[in-house]
């Protein structure tokens, strides 16, 4: 068995079994972040200038504007919308069929496992800080949004909301959420997707410590008609901890133990294996054209908001 192979069925990350004080919570939402907000939102308009608020061209057929397809007239179809230019050339009746514009469903699904309240829990708090963030910029532009807190099984849902005065009550929700936990994206994903009939954009956030395997939950987003939107939640610090000597190191999601002799080698196999689980999950990502990020820690959040609009796949 090779080091990333070891890492990957480890999953979670790993540390020496110390009794810590629970750092004291502090505001996520202050007026700062509130502001920062606002300077979103209006770069989102500018992303988003020319185009009609809350329609989106779904794959469904209706009575849009865009031309789809045709298909033949049956008896009781609209006359209206045959295609009399068809007929007068081919003798043949075919309907026109339109592109149907709707409000846009956008899930953000938010891992709540222990693995990301790891230590000081800055990958907890950035990732709810990008959930808000996200799901401003989507309430602002009249979409529909729903925040879902998962870990082993959905431990918490906010239904959907549209209008950006609805942010308060996404501040709220995300701020009630705990880390805790074992991760298991694929069955708590099979249960998300049949909650939720209304197909859309499924932005998950989450370090991706599955040990299952981090593929199992996108799949299943996939191949059930969701957009799927990977913000990964990476914190450099675990791609090579501070640790030497003989240690029993313990998993803070299942609770297993090992002990281990850490040296300057295996510190520097460590930092490989990791490196390689992120390029893994990347790969896996863009042969899939699953939009993903890497959400560094040390990236400010507002920063990497702004790469996401540069690149796109969000506003649409």
């Amino acid at each position: 068995m090779g080091v990333l192979d070891v890492f990957k069925r480890a999953a979670a990350p790993v540390s020496r079994r110390l009794s810590r004080p629970k750092p004291k919570k502090e505001e996520l939402f202050d007026e700062q972040f509130q502001r920062k907000l606002e300077m979103l939102a209006v770069v989102s308009r500018r992303v988003f200038a020319g185009r009609m608020r809350a329609e989106r061209r779904s794959k469904k057929k209706g009575s849009g504007i865009e031309f789809a397809d045709h298909r033949d007239y049956v008896p009781g179809d609209d006359f209206r919308y045959v295609d009399w230019g068809v007929y007068q050339r081919f003798d043949r009746l075919l309907i026109r069929l339109f592109e149907e514009e709707e409000d846009l469903s956008i899930y953000f699904i938010v891992d709540c496992s222990t693995s990301m309240g790891f230590g000081s829990s800055r990958k907890f708090d950035y990732a709810r800080k990008l959930a808000a963030a996200l799901a401003y910029v989507g309430l602002a532009n009249l979409d529909r949004v729903t925040i879902v807190g998962v870990n082993d099984e959905v431990v918490a849902r906010m239904p959907p909301t549209r209008g950006k005065g609805r942010i308060f009550k996404v501040f709220q929700f995300l701020d009630g959420l705990e880390p805790n936990g074992t991760t298991n994206l694929r069955d708590t994903l099979k249960t998300f997707v049949a909650q939720h009939k209304r197909r859309g954009l499924a932005v998950l956030i989450s370090d991706l410590y599955d040990p299952a395997g981090f593929e199992g939950g996108i799949n299943v987003l996939r191949y059930n008609k969701f957009e799927p939107f990977v913000l990964h939640i990476v914190d450099p610090a675990e791609a090579r901890p501070q640790l030497k000597g003989d240690i029993r190191l313990y998993d803070c999601e299942t609770g297993d133990e090992r002990e281990v002799t850490i040296t300057k080698k295996v510190l520097e196999k460590m930092e490989e294996a990791w490196q390689e689980y992120q390029n893994e999950i990347e790969r896996f990502c863009t042969t899939r054209q699953v939009p993903y990020f890497s959400a560094d820690l040390d990236v400010p959040f507002d920063e990497l908001i702004l790469r996401v609009f540069r690149r796109g796949g969000f506003l649409r």
